[in-house]
């Protein structure tokens, strides 16, 4: 039996009173808007989003949860303990006793269950605003501070982790640029002895740019019969718009987005179709697919200002690269493709075990966070946030 298990067997087997926060915490706004933001500030200011700005001033100190009350509702939740500036449309939840509530606690209780509570109160699929009254009616099981505070040191044993994984992860990426600008970094010594070419794009790759979505033969899902992707200018799988019958791009390709996301690039080694902003660059023989991938993320678009932001095709096929034999080629995507499987492979290296931690994460902060209601009858009855018995 854990630890954890001994305190609820002694404190609370017959389960816990599931409280309103109306009667235990403060729940209110802030007064500040994003121009008293300064970017050297002395205190952590919380807005409406998980970027934590900085202010020369502050509105409270004390321990809080502060959560948006637009935009992001049910996602971003901040931890403060301290003096910090806050926006008039962000919450603050400051409990009035802390021999009766861990707020760090009742953080991680809100992560894992404020947003299926504004869920059910919701008429629409999507919430874009709350007020006051919906958060202080949320109810907050509350186990003796024991047990609570247990729970809050297995879970932060959990976060310490993952954070140290992100730590590595963000290392790693910048090892990974440095070595990859080296590596595709060509002096004159080393263009001398590598026979290294400078030539366009347009010259080593056959470019295009994507069509209309073919909305006769188009399935949002994917079917037996239409298993081809479409892909769009998204980032990683907001590219994938749904899919179709027939490929329009049967080679290896890299992928650059013409518009929004301009410059991002992707390598592509199946068949898909592309659509409207988004320019297929399909190499000739003399390059690796993967060595143009490579070296495209190494570009700076220049797009010009006026009129709508977008790269098109005539303007990418006049961007230079360094094409070197293709033995050299083949050389630095073996060094590169290692780095890339670290830093951005789902199914190994770093971003595997930062998603499988986040997972593990999940699942025991959900098992740890639930306990049953304990019987009205043996409930006191609140007052003021203090219990009172008939």
């Amino acid at each position: 039996m854990s630890k954890l298990d001994e305190l609820i067997a002694e404190l609370c087997p017959d389960g816990v009173e599931y409280i309103p926060l109306k009667q235990i915490a403060e729940v209110g706004t802030g007064s500040s808007d994003r121009v008293n933001a300064v970017d050297d500030g002395e205190y952590p200011f919380y807005v409406r989003s998980k970027t934590v700005f900085r202010s020369n001033r502050y509105l409270f100190d004390e321990e809080a949860i502060v959560i948006p009350g637009e935009g992001g509702i049910g996602d971003i939740f901040h931890y403060v303990n301290g003096k910090y500036d806050l926006h008039q449309r962000a919450y603050r939840i400051h409990f009035k006793d802390k021999e009766e509530v861990n707020t760090k606690y009742a953080y991680y209780y809100f992560a894992a269950n404020f947003k299926k509570f504004i869920m059910m109160k919701a008429v629409n699929a999507t919430v874009t605003s709350i007020r006051k009254p919906m958060i202080e009616n949320f109810l907050l099981p509350l186990p003796p501070l024991p047990v609570q505070q247990e729970i809050v040191r297995i879970l932060d044993k959990f976060t310490e982790l993952t954070a140290e994984l992100t730590v590595e992860l963000t290392a790693r990426k910048k090892q990974y640029e440095y070595y990859r600008d080296l590596l595709l970094t060509f002096d004159d010594d080393r263009k001398r002895k590598l026979a290294v070419q400078w030539l366009t794009i347009g010259e080593v790759c056959d470019l295009s740019a994507g069509g209309d979505v073919p909305k006769d033969r188009y399935s949002k899902e994917k079917t037996y019969k239409y298993n081809v992707p479409i892909l769009s200018n998204g980032i990683g799988d907001n590219a994938l718009y749904g899919y179709t019958d027939v490929a329009k791009i049967n080679q290896p390709c890299v992928t650059v987005a013409a518009r929004g996301t301009i410059g991002y690039c992707a390598l592509r080694e199946n068949p898909f179709y592309p659509v409207v902003r988004l320019i297929c660059a399909i190499p000739h023989n003399m390059v690796n697919v993967r060595y143009l991938y490579y070296v495209m993320q190494t570009l700076n678009f220049q797009i010009p200002t006026s009129g709508i932001p977008q790269l098109t095709v005539p303007m990418l096929a006049k961007y230079k690269i360094p094409v070197p034999p293709l033995e050299e080629q083949e050389r630095i995507v073996a060094i590169l493709d290692r780095f890339d499987a670290l830093c951005n492979d789902l199914t190994s290296g770093l971003p595997a075990e930062i998603e499988a931690r986040r997972k593990q994460y999940e699942y025991y902060r959900d098992k740890l966070l639930t306990f049953p209601a304990r019987p009205a009858s043996q409930s006191g009855r609140r007052e003021g946030g203090k219990e009172k018995t008939a």
